[in-house]
Order: C-alpha cells, then structure tokens, then sequence
C-alpha cells in the first residue's frame, strides 16, 4: 500500500496494482466506448468518431454520434458500471463471492415491478423504468426484514434472496400472461436487457442517481465495508456502526441495481463476475469498489460492441450476451468453491 501526503496534512493510501487495475479498466471501456460508437449502418472510423466527440466533426457525424448513439454508449457504461459496483458491494456485505442481485432477487424485483407496471398502466418506457426501481426497492426492503434477527448474517441473506428469486420468477412468468400481447413482447425484450433505442431521457436518471450514490458509498462507506469484512466484532470494535453502515449501504446498491433496471432492463451477471474479475486482477483484499466499478463499464460496452458486430445484420440484446459468459463463469465459480470446500 502506498501513501500520498498533501500540503494540508491529509494523507491517502492506495494500492498501486488496484490503480492500475481500474485505470486499465476505464481506458478500456473508453476504446470499446468508441468503437461502439463507430459501429452501425453508417460505419465511422476511430479517428473519426473521436474528432466529432470533441466538436471538431461536420454536421451529420455530430448527429449520428451525439443524437443516435451516444447515448446508448453511455448508457452501457453508466450501466455496467453501477451493476459493477453494485455487486462489488453485495459480495463484501455477505462475504460471499455468490452475493449479487442476480442471486439475491433485486434483478427479479426490478422485473416484478416493471411487469406489474406494464399490466396496470400499459408498456410505455416511463411506467417500465418506475416500475423497476419499486419493485427493486420492495424486494430489498423484504429480503432485509425477512434476513433479519439479531443483524443480518450474509448466507441468511443469500438464502432468503435465493427464496426470493424462486418466488418471484414464478411470478414474473404469471405476469407476462396477464400482459396484452403487444405489451408481452415488449416486456420479454426488456427483461433480456437491451441497450437499443435508448436515448438521453433513459441515462439522465441513471446518472443523476449514480452522482449522489456513488460518492456515498465510496467516501462515506468504504471504511466500514473493509472493516465490516474482519467480521462484525471487529469492526465494531473499531468504531464502526455495523448495523447502519450494512442498511445504508444494501439501500444504495438495491438503488443502482434498480437505476441500472430502468435504463437498460436486467442485465444479467455483469454485478457477479465484474467484482470476482477486479478482485482476481488486483489480487488485493477488500471489496475492491473502484475496480469493481471500471470493470463492470468495461464489461458491459463490450459485451454491447460484440452483441452489434459478431453476428453479421443480426443484432442481439446485450443481455444475451452477457447472460451467456457469465451463466459460464458461475458454473466455473461453483466448481471452484465447491473444490475448495466453501459450499
């Protein structure tokens, strides 16, 4: 660990290999960023969409790039990078590499909410987007009660989250029946997750919740988090407010996974393996946030980049993608905790 001390007195430690982790990380998903950009029906070059991103390209290269794909870019990035972190969070409140909303029923509650929305006040992206943050909320306020007695253990928690999951894609699966056929096919298409059509009404949300939430967990919880990993004696005994600290931070990453919902639909995995992939890379302790945070941006606009590109005219959901290279990586995951002897 390294130390910068500042004229004022203050100091701040780091991890070099965790910096050049998440630098490595976010240059990354900035090169995918902007070849994502460049991919379509009117192909543009590097350099190109570089140039019309600092305001130097002509008229129609600034509309197709800042009016037409941007912000599905953008909303990849923001996306991946609030599951990323999300997750990361998840794993070190339960101590669990299995911790993710995928598994503790957030992702289903935001689909609950948003299939409930779509059955009472019809399919339009407003009601799905509302609906998905409600149903996340719901869903991590019961899964935190129900997880409740005496604090909140983490197997307790990915136990009744597991249940929850069960409970709700039975549900989902009813819902989608009640829904009007056109409304239906609209639902399935977003619970696969799918960054196509979005526009800047889908990222300003997400975005505005990511710059009050991000620098609350960051700043205002991180410590707690590392010590909370010691167990909850010892950070106790180092003054940290176990209880409150675990509520604040399981309210925030239930707020992003549900953010993330409503502007992109489920995405699936990205919360389980972005955490795993940052923690195997920096090979360091702790919850790893940051990392965690650039690799889930980096994730998923890639994930996004080969979903346009590697199949010809065909155009697949990102959370198709997704969905088939992490279910893989899980499998691996269960394996290799189950060698170890963890489950």
């Amino acid at each position: 660990m390294s130390v910068i001390r500042t004229a004022g007195g203050l100091s701040v430690s780091y991890r070099p290999r965790a910096l050049f982790v998440g630098l490595g990380c976010l240059v990354l998903a900035l090169v995918a960023a902007v070849f994502a950009i460049g991919s379509g029906e009117y192909p543009m070059g590097f350099g190109d969409v570089v140039r019309t991103l600092i305001g130097q390209g002509d008229p129609a290269d600034a509309f197709i790039v800042n009016e037409l794909r941007l912000p599905r870019t953008c909303a990849a990035l923001l996306v991946g990078a609030a599951l990323g972190l999300a997750g990361a969070v998840f794993q070190a409140v339960v101590r669990n590499p299995l911790g993710s909303p995928d598994i503790l029923g957030f992702t289903n509650g935001a689909s609950a909410g948003a299939l409930v929305a779509v059955v009472v006040v019809g399919g339009s992206s407003a009601a799905l987007a509302g609906g998905a943050v409600i149903g996340a909320v719901v869903v991590g306020t019961l899964v935190y009660a129900l997880a409740w007695k005496r604090g909140v253990h983490g197997y307790r928690l990915v136990l009744v989250g597991v249940g929850a999951t069960a409970i709700l894609t039975g549900l989902n699966s009813y819902l989608i029946t009640r829904a009007r056929i056109e409304d239906a096919s609209r639902a399935v298409l977003w619970m696969t997750g799918s960054l196509d059509g979005r526009g800047w009404s889908n990222v300003l949300p997400l975005a505005l919740g990511m710059v009050v939430l991000v620098p609350l967990i960051l700043f205002g919880c991180a410590r707690g988090l590392r010590m909370m990993e010691m167990g909850d004696d010892a950070a106790n005994a180092l003054g940290v407010r176990v209880e409150r600290t675990r509520l604040t931070l399981l309210a925030a990453a239930v707020l992003l996974v549900g953010l993330a919902a409503a502007a992109a639909g489920p995405v699936a995995f990205v919360a389980l393996t972005a955490p795993q992939l940052a923690r195997r890379l920096t090979r360091t302790p702790g919850p790893n946030l940051v990392p965690a945070l650039c690799m889930g941006a980096a994730l998923l606009v890639t994930a996004d980049l080969v979903a346009q590109r590697a199949f010809g005219d065909h155009q697949l959901p990102v959370g198709v993608v997704t969905g088939v290279l992490g279910g893989g990586y899980l499998v691996w995951l269960l394996a290799t905790e189950r060698r170890a002897g963890r489950i």
